[in-house]
Protein backbone atom coordinates (compact mmCIF):
# COMPACT_ATOMS: atom_id res chain seq x y z
CA UNK A 1 0.00 0.00 0.00
CA UNK A 2 0.86 3.77 -0.59
CA UNK A 3 1.90 6.03 2.08
CA UNK A 4 -0.06 9.02 1.33
CA UNK A 5 2.68 11.26 3.01
CA UNK A 6 4.89 10.09 0.89
CA UNK A 7 2.35 10.66 -2.20
CA UNK A 8 2.38 14.21 -1.34
CA UNK A 9 6.36 14.69 -0.16
CA UNK A 10 5.38 16.21 3.15
CA UNK A 11 6.36 14.52 7.10
CA UNK A 12 3.61 12.84 8.97
CA UNK A 13 3.21 16.18 11.55
CA UNK A 14 2.39 18.08 8.37
CA UNK A 15 -0.22 20.82 9.53
CA UNK A 16 -3.35 21.60 6.83
CA UNK A 17 -1.66 24.76 5.11
CA UNK A 18 1.38 22.68 3.88
CA UNK A 19 -0.45 19.57 2.83
CA UNK A 20 -2.77 22.07 0.82
CA UNK A 21 0.35 23.52 -0.61
CA UNK A 22 2.10 20.16 -1.52
CA UNK A 23 -1.39 19.14 -3.06
CA UNK A 24 -1.44 22.14 -5.51
CA UNK A 25 2.00 21.85 -6.18
CA UNK A 26 1.85 18.42 -7.20
CA UNK A 27 -1.96 18.56 -8.91
CA UNK A 28 -0.41 21.57 -11.20
CA UNK A 29 2.19 19.38 -11.81
CA UNK A 30 0.28 16.14 -12.94
CA UNK A 31 -3.06 17.32 -13.83
CA UNK A 32 -3.79 15.60 -17.01
CA UNK A 33 -4.86 18.92 -18.77
CA UNK A 34 -1.05 19.98 -18.64
CA UNK A 35 0.70 17.21 -17.96
CA UNK A 36 0.21 14.18 -21.29
CA UNK A 37 3.03 12.08 -19.88
CA UNK A 38 2.10 8.11 -20.02
CA UNK A 39 1.35 8.12 -16.27
CA UNK A 40 0.84 11.43 -15.43
CA UNK A 41 -3.30 11.28 -14.93
CA UNK A 42 -3.12 8.20 -12.65
CA UNK A 43 -0.23 10.05 -10.35
CA UNK A 44 -2.79 12.90 -10.07
CA UNK A 45 -5.27 10.54 -9.13
CA UNK A 46 -3.16 8.89 -6.53
CA UNK A 47 -2.01 12.68 -4.80
CA UNK A 48 -6.01 13.50 -4.90
CA UNK A 49 -6.69 10.47 -2.97
CA UNK A 50 -4.18 11.31 -0.76
CA UNK A 51 -5.05 14.62 -0.14
CA UNK A 52 -8.55 13.80 0.37
CA UNK A 53 -8.03 11.53 3.26
CA UNK A 54 -4.99 13.62 5.12
CA UNK A 55 -6.80 16.91 4.67
CA UNK A 56 -9.67 15.27 6.62
CA UNK A 57 -9.05 15.32 10.59
CA UNK A 58 -11.27 12.25 11.42
CA UNK A 59 -9.73 9.99 8.13
CA UNK A 60 -6.53 11.43 8.86
CA UNK A 61 -6.46 10.07 12.27
CA UNK A 62 -7.82 6.71 11.28
CA UNK A 63 -5.79 6.31 8.68
CA UNK A 64 -2.19 6.86 11.28
CA UNK A 65 -3.97 4.42 13.53
CA UNK A 66 -5.16 1.61 11.05
CA UNK A 67 -3.39 3.04 7.54
CA UNK A 68 -5.97 2.37 4.41
CA UNK A 69 -7.68 -0.35 6.26
CA UNK A 70 -9.07 1.68 8.56
CA UNK A 71 -10.77 4.16 5.74
CA UNK A 72 -13.47 1.18 4.73
CA UNK A 73 -12.70 1.61 1.04
CA UNK A 74 -11.57 -2.14 1.05
CA UNK A 75 -13.75 -4.78 0.63
CA UNK A 76 -15.42 -6.30 3.46
CA UNK A 77 -16.69 -4.58 6.74
CA UNK A 78 -14.52 -1.39 7.93
CA UNK A 79 -12.63 -1.36 10.95
CA UNK A 80 -14.55 -0.29 14.39
CA UNK A 81 -11.82 -0.68 16.57
CA UNK A 82 -12.83 2.67 17.59
CA UNK A 83 -16.00 4.71 17.73
CA UNK A 84 -14.55 6.88 14.90
CA UNK A 85 -15.13 3.68 12.82
CA UNK A 86 -18.43 3.20 13.85
CA UNK A 87 -20.08 6.37 13.26
CA UNK A 88 -18.00 7.04 9.58
CA UNK A 89 -20.36 4.03 8.93
CA UNK A 90 -23.63 5.32 9.51
CA UNK A 91 -22.62 8.97 7.96
CA UNK A 92 -21.86 7.08 4.95
CA UNK A 93 -25.18 4.88 5.44
CA UNK A 94 -27.24 7.91 5.75
CA UNK A 95 -25.32 9.72 3.05
CA UNK A 96 -26.20 7.01 0.63
CA UNK A 97 -30.09 8.41 1.11
CA UNK A 98 -28.70 12.50 1.02
CA UNK A 99 -27.26 12.49 -1.79
CA UNK A 100 -25.41 15.93 -2.45
CA UNK A 101 -27.09 17.43 0.63
CA UNK A 102 -26.10 15.02 3.44
CA UNK A 103 -22.17 15.58 2.45
CA UNK A 104 -22.46 19.40 3.30
CA UNK A 105 -23.02 22.20 1.06
CA UNK A 106 -21.32 22.49 -2.46
CA UNK A 107 -18.73 25.62 -2.97
CA UNK A 108 -19.36 25.68 -6.66
CA UNK A 109 -19.90 28.48 -8.54
CA UNK A 110 -19.56 32.31 -7.26
CA UNK A 111 -18.94 33.10 -3.51
CA UNK A 112 -19.85 36.53 -1.98
CA UNK A 113 -16.68 38.39 -0.54
CA UNK A 114 -15.64 38.88 3.18
CA UNK A 115 -17.53 41.85 5.11
CA UNK A 116 -14.71 44.36 6.63
CA UNK A 117 -14.93 46.61 9.73
CA UNK A 118 -13.12 50.06 10.04
CA UNK A 119 -13.01 51.93 13.59
CA UNK A 120 -13.50 55.57 13.13
CA UNK A 121 -13.17 58.41 15.50
CA UNK A 122 -15.12 61.48 14.72
CA UNK A 123 -15.37 64.65 17.11
CA UNK A 124 -18.19 66.03 19.09
CA UNK A 125 -19.45 68.74 16.91
CA UNK A 126 -19.24 66.33 14.22
CA UNK A 127 -20.95 63.59 15.63
CA UNK A 128 -23.91 66.15 16.11
CA UNK A 129 -23.87 67.74 12.65
CA UNK A 130 -22.84 65.07 10.59
CA UNK A 131 -20.04 65.26 7.84
CA UNK A 132 -18.28 63.62 4.56
CA UNK A 133 -15.13 62.36 5.65
CA UNK A 134 -12.59 60.56 3.42
CA UNK A 135 -11.40 57.55 4.77
CA UNK A 136 -8.36 54.71 3.34
CA UNK A 137 -9.24 50.85 3.62
CA UNK A 138 -7.65 47.69 2.32
CA UNK A 139 -9.79 45.22 0.82
CA UNK A 140 -9.62 42.90 -1.80
CA UNK A 141 -10.82 43.73 -5.47
CA UNK A 142 -10.69 41.75 -9.20
CA UNK A 143 -7.32 40.89 -10.25
CA UNK A 144 -6.60 44.13 -13.08
CA UNK A 145 -4.36 41.53 -14.53
CA UNK A 146 -6.94 38.87 -15.29
CA UNK A 147 -9.98 40.39 -14.55
CA UNK A 148 -10.99 38.36 -11.86
CA UNK A 149 -10.55 34.90 -13.74
CA UNK A 150 -6.84 33.97 -11.92
CA UNK A 151 -5.96 32.57 -14.95
CA UNK A 152 -3.11 34.51 -17.16
CA UNK A 153 -4.03 36.65 -19.70
CA UNK A 154 -5.46 34.39 -23.14
CA UNK A 155 -6.04 31.48 -21.06
CA UNK A 156 -8.79 30.55 -18.74
CA UNK A 157 -9.89 27.30 -16.61
CA UNK A 158 -10.52 24.18 -17.23
CA UNK A 159 -12.80 21.29 -16.73
CA UNK A 160 -11.51 19.94 -13.65
CA UNK A 161 -10.10 15.98 -14.67
CA UNK A 162 -11.05 14.73 -11.26
CA UNK A 163 -14.86 15.91 -10.94
CA UNK A 164 -15.10 16.13 -14.61
CA UNK A 165 -16.31 19.20 -14.43
CA UNK A 166 -18.79 18.49 -11.59
CA UNK A 167 -17.58 19.91 -8.56
CA UNK A 168 -18.03 16.83 -6.21
CA UNK A 169 -16.53 13.66 -6.30
CA UNK A 170 -18.78 9.89 -5.14
CA UNK A 171 -17.08 7.19 -3.11
CA UNK A 172 -18.03 3.49 -2.59
CA UNK A 173 -18.03 2.05 0.36
CA UNK A 174 -19.46 -1.71 1.03
CA UNK A 175 -21.43 -2.20 4.64
CA UNK A 176 -23.12 -4.87 6.03
CA UNK A 177 -25.91 -3.15 4.69
CA UNK A 178 -24.57 -2.94 0.94
CA UNK A 179 -23.01 -0.76 -0.94
CA UNK A 180 -23.15 2.93 -0.69
CA UNK A 181 -22.13 6.32 -2.01
CA UNK A 182 -20.86 9.30 -0.03
CA UNK A 183 -20.58 12.43 -2.03
CA UNK A 184 -18.18 15.23 -1.15
CA UNK A 185 -16.68 18.66 -2.64
CA UNK A 186 -13.64 17.48 -5.12
CA UNK A 187 -10.44 17.96 -3.51
CA UNK A 188 -8.69 19.56 -6.51
CA UNK A 189 -11.07 21.93 -7.57
CA UNK A 190 -12.56 22.69 -3.98
CA UNK A 191 -15.96 22.12 -5.57
CA UNK A 192 -16.13 24.68 -8.48
CA UNK A 193 -15.53 22.02 -11.43
CA UNK A 194 -12.86 23.94 -13.06
CA UNK A 195 -9.42 24.49 -12.36
CA UNK A 196 -6.91 26.71 -13.84
CA UNK A 197 -3.65 25.42 -15.36
CA UNK A 198 -2.12 28.70 -15.89
CA UNK A 199 -2.26 30.94 -13.24
CA UNK A 200 -2.15 34.45 -13.57
CA UNK A 201 0.83 35.62 -11.93
CA UNK A 202 -0.36 39.09 -10.34
CA UNK A 203 -2.85 37.09 -7.88
CA UNK A 204 -1.63 33.75 -7.97
CA UNK A 205 -4.89 32.19 -9.40
CA UNK A 206 -6.46 33.48 -7.05
CA UNK A 207 -8.15 36.43 -9.00
CA UNK A 208 -8.14 38.89 -6.56
CA UNK A 209 -5.53 41.42 -5.13
CA UNK A 210 -5.44 44.00 -2.19
CA UNK A 211 -5.46 47.68 -2.99
CA UNK A 212 -5.86 50.23 -1.26
CA UNK A 213 -8.76 52.59 -1.57
CA UNK A 214 -9.93 55.83 -0.46
CA UNK A 215 -13.68 56.34 0.41
CA UNK A 216 -15.60 59.26 1.06
CA UNK A 217 -18.14 58.22 3.81
CA UNK A 218 -21.54 60.36 4.94
CA UNK A 219 -21.90 60.43 8.53
CA UNK A 220 -25.02 61.21 9.48
CA UNK A 221 -26.31 64.22 12.04
CA UNK A 222 -26.70 62.88 15.56
CA UNK A 223 -24.58 59.41 15.64
CA UNK A 224 -22.81 58.46 18.82
CA UNK A 225 -20.55 56.30 20.21
CA UNK A 226 -21.26 52.96 19.05
CA UNK A 227 -22.87 53.78 16.14
CA UNK A 228 -22.61 51.20 12.91
CA UNK A 229 -22.83 52.10 9.46
CA UNK A 230 -23.20 49.83 7.10
CA UNK A 231 -21.29 50.69 3.43
CA UNK A 232 -22.81 48.46 0.75
CA UNK A 233 -20.26 46.17 -1.70
CA UNK A 234 -16.97 48.41 -0.35
CA UNK A 235 -15.63 45.09 1.53
CA UNK A 236 -14.02 42.19 -0.03
CA UNK A 237 -14.64 41.33 -3.64
CA UNK A 238 -16.34 38.30 -4.11
CA UNK A 239 -14.53 35.08 -5.91
CA UNK A 240 -15.77 33.78 -8.95
CA UNK A 241 -17.49 36.75 -10.02
CA UNK A 242 -19.23 36.89 -6.51
CA UNK A 243 -21.01 39.89 -5.16
CA UNK A 244 -18.55 41.94 -2.82
CA UNK A 245 -19.06 42.06 0.81
CA UNK A 246 -19.88 45.07 3.26
CA UNK A 247 -18.22 47.60 4.92
CA UNK A 248 -19.02 48.37 8.12
CA UNK A 249 -18.17 51.74 10.15
CA UNK A 250 -17.96 51.84 13.90
CA UNK A 251 -17.95 54.88 15.29
CA UNK A 252 -16.19 56.27 18.66
CA UNK A 253 -17.29 60.12 19.55
CA UNK A 254 -14.54 62.05 21.17
CA UNK A 255 -15.54 64.16 24.31
CA UNK A 256 -16.08 67.96 24.68
CA UNK A 257 -14.26 70.06 27.71
CA UNK A 258 -17.35 71.49 28.74
CA UNK A 259 -20.37 69.58 27.23
CA UNK A 260 -22.05 66.37 27.92
CA UNK A 261 -24.57 64.27 25.83
CA UNK A 262 -27.34 62.59 26.65
CA UNK A 263 -28.84 61.02 24.30
CA UNK A 264 -30.35 64.38 21.93
CA UNK A 265 -29.77 66.55 25.39
CA UNK A 266 -27.20 68.24 25.92
CA UNK A 267 -26.03 69.30 29.53
CA UNK A 268 -23.61 71.51 30.56
CA UNK A 269 -23.04 74.04 33.87
CA UNK A 270 -23.38 77.90 34.51
CA UNK A 271 -21.87 79.88 37.36
CA UNK A 272 -23.35 82.82 38.43
CA UNK A 273 -22.35 85.60 40.84
CA UNK A 274 -25.26 86.05 43.71
CA UNK A 275 -26.23 88.88 42.89
CA UNK A 276 -26.93 87.71 39.20
CA UNK A 277 -28.81 85.04 40.98
CA UNK A 278 -31.07 87.42 42.67
CA UNK A 279 -31.47 90.20 40.42
CA UNK A 280 -31.22 88.44 37.11
CA UNK A 281 -29.40 89.17 34.04
CA UNK A 282 -29.03 87.79 30.67
CA UNK A 283 -25.27 85.65 30.10
CA UNK A 284 -23.45 84.27 27.33
CA UNK A 285 -23.35 80.77 26.79
CA UNK A 286 -21.02 77.53 25.26
CA UNK A 287 -23.50 75.65 22.80
CA UNK A 288 -23.09 73.13 20.04
CA UNK A 289 -23.99 76.30 17.52
CA UNK A 290 -21.65 78.29 19.04
CA UNK A 291 -22.22 81.44 21.59
CA UNK A 292 -25.52 81.83 22.38
CA UNK A 293 -27.71 84.30 25.10
CA UNK A 294 -29.27 82.81 28.05
CA UNK A 295 -31.60 84.70 30.21
CA UNK A 296 -31.45 84.10 34.04
CA UNK A 297 -34.27 84.96 35.57
CA UNK A 298 -34.74 86.97 38.79
CA UNK A 299 -34.13 84.80 42.25
CA UNK A 300 -33.11 81.73 40.55
CA UNK A 301 -31.82 79.28 42.69
CA UNK A 302 -28.82 76.93 43.01
CA UNK A 303 -28.89 73.40 41.25
CA UNK A 304 -32.22 75.09 39.08
CA UNK A 305 -31.57 73.31 35.63
CA UNK A 306 -32.47 76.43 32.83
CA UNK A 307 -33.44 74.91 29.54
CA UNK A 308 -32.65 76.29 25.52
CA UNK A 309 -34.84 74.30 23.57
CA UNK A 310 -33.93 73.36 19.94
CA UNK A 311 -30.19 73.31 21.04
CA UNK A 312 -29.38 70.09 21.74
CA UNK A 313 -28.81 66.60 19.45
CA UNK A 314 -30.77 65.97 16.10
CA UNK A 315 -32.63 63.10 16.28
CA UNK A 316 -30.47 60.02 14.12
CA UNK A 317 -32.48 60.30 11.07
CA UNK A 318 -34.22 63.24 11.31
CA UNK A 319 -32.42 66.39 11.55
CA UNK A 320 -35.26 68.65 11.80
CA UNK A 321 -35.86 67.33 15.43
CA UNK A 322 -33.05 68.48 17.77
CA UNK A 323 -33.34 67.73 21.47
CA UNK A 324 -32.53 70.25 23.86
CA UNK A 325 -29.65 72.39 26.07
CA UNK A 326 -29.94 71.78 30.13
CA UNK A 327 -27.93 74.33 32.21
CA UNK A 328 -27.00 73.54 35.50
CA UNK A 329 -27.35 76.47 37.67
CA UNK A 330 -23.89 77.19 40.34
CA UNK A 331 -24.43 80.52 42.47
CA UNK A 332 -20.71 81.14 43.10
CA UNK A 333 -20.55 82.87 46.77
CA UNK A 334 -17.92 85.39 47.75
CA UNK A 335 -15.37 84.65 50.25
CA UNK A 336 -14.09 88.23 51.39
CA UNK A 337 -16.14 91.60 51.16
CA UNK A 338 -14.92 95.25 51.41
CA UNK A 339 -16.08 97.18 54.09
CA UNK A 340 -18.63 99.36 51.98
CA UNK A 341 -20.27 95.75 50.35
CA UNK A 342 -19.96 94.30 53.98
CA UNK A 343 -21.91 97.44 55.21
CA UNK A 344 -24.74 97.60 52.34
CA UNK A 345 -25.03 93.77 53.12
CA UNK A 346 -25.60 94.40 57.02
CA UNK A 347 -27.77 96.95 55.93
CA UNK A 348 -30.24 95.33 53.82
CA UNK A 349 -29.94 92.28 56.10
CA UNK A 350 -31.07 94.30 58.83
CA UNK A 351 -34.04 95.77 56.93
CA UNK A 352 -35.51 91.87 56.59
CA UNK A 353 -35.39 91.70 59.97
CA UNK A 354 -38.54 90.92 62.19
CA UNK A 355 -38.16 93.67 64.85
CA UNK A 356 -35.45 95.77 63.07
CA UNK A 357 -32.49 94.55 65.23
CA UNK A 358 -29.35 94.17 63.70
CA UNK A 359 -28.88 90.23 63.15
CA UNK A 360 -25.87 88.42 63.89
CA UNK A 361 -23.34 88.40 60.66
CA UNK A 362 -22.85 84.59 60.78
CA UNK A 363 -26.65 83.34 60.26
CA UNK A 364 -28.52 87.00 59.29
CA UNK A 365 -26.50 87.73 56.46
CA UNK A 366 -27.13 84.81 53.73
CA UNK A 367 -30.60 83.89 55.54
CA UNK A 368 -31.47 87.71 54.93
CA UNK A 369 -31.12 87.33 51.57
CA UNK A 370 -31.86 84.18 50.42
CA UNK A 371 -34.47 83.35 53.13
CA UNK A 372 -35.84 87.68 54.42
CA UNK A 373 -39.66 88.14 53.92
Amino acid sequence: MADFYQELGVSRDADADTLKRAYRRLARQYHPDVNKDPGAEDRFKEISRAYEVLSDPQSRARYDQFGEAGLGGGPGMPDMGDMGGLSDLFETFFSGFGGASAAGPRRRGPRQGEDLRLDLTVGFSEAVFGLEKEVQIRHLEPCGSCAGSGARAGSGPTSCGTCGGAGQVRRSTRTPFGNFTQVAPCPSCEGSGQVIADPCQSCGGQGLQQVTKKLRINIPAGVDSGTRLRIANEGNAGQRGGPSGDLYVLLDVKSHPHLRREGTTIHSEVSLSYLQAILGDTIEVETVDGPQQLEIPAGTQPGTVLMMKGRGVPRLGNPVARGNHEFNVRVLLPTKLSSDERQLLEQLAGHHTNKGQRPHHKSGLFGGLFGGS
